[in-house]
C-alpha cells in the first residue's frame, strides 16, 4: 500500500476525478470524530478503490493498516460502517493511535450513481457542505442555491446551510419529519484570506508561508514599480492600491490574517487603523520596537483603544532568532498558527499540554 499526504475530499479531488473517468467504484474513510491529542482534524478522508489503491490517510500511519482492510470489507458489501480507534496500553500491537487519542471514522461506498454528489463538493470555488447519512450512507450536496445528490429531508438541508455559513463540520442528530437521522456535515467553505501589505522580499517569502498554510494570499501595494506580479508568483492575486482604502473596500472574515509589511508610516498607521477595527483572525505589523512604540501612539491619536492595540502582533511573528526574508516568513506564519489555533508558542519539550489542542477550540 502507498499512502499519500491528502487529507479531505477536495484535496483528493484530482485522484477522485481519475476515479469517476474510469467509472471506479470506491470506498471513502472519513473521521467523523476527534478526541484528545490525535493527529489528524475532522474531515480528514483516505479513499480506498476496488482495485486496492489508496489515496489519502487518516492518521499519519497508526491505523491506516485496519482502515484500508475495513474499506475492502466495505466494498464487497456495501455497508457502512463506523469505528473508533483509541489508545490500547495493554497491547502493544493493539490496532490505535500511539498519541493517546480516538478517532470516529465513518466508511462507504461511493458507486456511479453519486458522482455528481461528490463533484459538487469538489469545486473549489463554490461552499458546499456534503452530508452523509451515518446508517444508510446516502449522500447529498448542499450549496446556498441548490442540493445534489440523494433527496433529503428540508430540517437537514437546513441544518446543512446554517452549518455551511459558519463553516462547521460535525456529526448532528437532525429531528426530521419521520424520525431522527445522525448525520455527519462536512463544509467546504472558500479558503481564508492572508492579505499582505507592501511588495518586499519578506513579501515574497511569507506567500509561499501563506499558500503552504492554506490560504488565499492577496498583496496589496500602492507603489507602482513594486506591485509587478512577477515578482510575486506565490500570491493569488496582486493588487496596486492605497492599503487603508484597499482593505476598506475587500471583503474579509473572522478568518481573514493581516500583515503589514510596507515599514512606512505613512501607510501603516491608516491601514492598521482600518484593520484593527475589523473582526479579523490576526494584525500583525512589520518594525523595529522603537517604530512599534511610535506607530502604536499614533494609532491612539487616530481613536484605537487599548482593548484595539492589544490585537496588533507587533513586531510581527515569534522570536525565533531568524534574519532571513525566508526564517522572517516562518516566525510570522507560525505565529499565526499559534493564534489561530490557541498554541502556547513554547518548545513542546517544555510543556506538558496535550500536543493537538481539541478541536472545538480551533477556529
Amino acid at each position: 500500500m502507498q499512502f499519500s499526504s491528502e487529507v479531505g475530499v477536495r484535496e483528493l479531488g484530482e485522484h477522485l476525478r481519475h476515479w469517476h473517468a474510469a467509472a471506479t467504484t470506491y470506498a471513502l474513510a472519513t473521521v467523523i470524530g476527534v478526541r484528545g491529542s490525535a493527529p489528524r482534524a475532522v474531515g480528514t478522508t483516505m479513499a480506498v478503490s476496488a482495485s486496492g489503491q489508496v489515496r489519502g490517510s487518516l492518521s499519519g500511519g497508526c491505523v491506516e493498516g485496519a482502515v484500508y482492510e475495513e474499506c475492502l470489507r466495505v466494498l464487497e458489501s456495501g455497508e457502512p460502517v463506523r469505528h473508533t480507534f483509541g489508545y490500547s496500553a495493554g497491547d502493544a500491537f493493539a490496532v490505535g493511535l500511539t498519541c493517546g487519542g480516538e478517532l470516529d471514522v465513518f466508511i462507504h461506498r461511493v458507486t456511479a450513481a453519486e458522482y455528481d454528489t461528490i463533484d459538487a463538493a469538489l469545486d473549489p470555488d463554490r461552499p458546499v457542505a456534503l452530508v452523509r447519512d451515518l446508517e444508510s450512507g446516502t449522500m447529498v450536496a448542499v450549496r446556498a442555491d441548490r442540493t445534489v445528490g440523494e433527496p433529503a429531508d428540508p430540517a437537514v438541508i437546513a441544518h446543512a446551510r446554517a452549518m455551511l455559513e459558519t463553516a462547521t463540520s460535525a456529526v448532528r442528530t437532525i429531528g426530521c419529519a419521520d424520525r431522527e437521522r445522525t448525520m455527519f456535515v462536512a463544509s467546504f467553505a472558500p479558503p481564508p484570506r492572508m492579505i499582505v501589505f507592501g511588495a518586499t522580499d519578506f513579501t515574497t517569502a511569507l506567500c509561499r508561508v501563506g499558500r503552504l498554510l492554506g490560504y488565499r494570499v492577496t498583496v496589496c501595494e500602492p507603489r507602482p514599480v513594486f506591485a509587478d506580479r512577477a515578482r510575486l508568483p506565490e500570491a493569488d492575486e496582486v493588487v496596486r492600491a492605497r492599503p487603508d482604502r484597499y482593505l476598506a473596500g475587500t471583503q474579509v472574515d473572522s478568518r481573514t490574517v493581516i500583515c503589514v509589511l510596507t515599514h512606512d508610516p505613512k501607510f501603516d498607521v491608516p491601514v492598521l487603523a482600518t484593520a484593527l477595527r475589523l473582526p479579523v483572525a490576526y494584525v500583525g505589523a512589520m518594525g523595529s520596537r522603537r517604530s512599534d512604540r511610535e506607530r502604536r501612539e499614533h494609532l491612539r491619536d487616530n481613536g484605537i483603544t487599548d482593548r484595539q492595540l492589544r490585537r496588533l502582533h507587533s513586531p510581527i511573528g515569534l522570536e525565533l532568532g531568524g534574519r532571513t526574508p525566508e526564517e522572517t516568513a516562518v516566525s510570522i506564519g507560525a505565529e499565526i498558527v499559534a493564534v489561530r489555533r490557541g498554541g502556547s508558542a513554547q518548545p513542546l519539550s517544555a510543556t506538558d499540554r496535550p500536543i493537538h489542542a481539541d478541536p472545538g477550540l480551533a477556529s
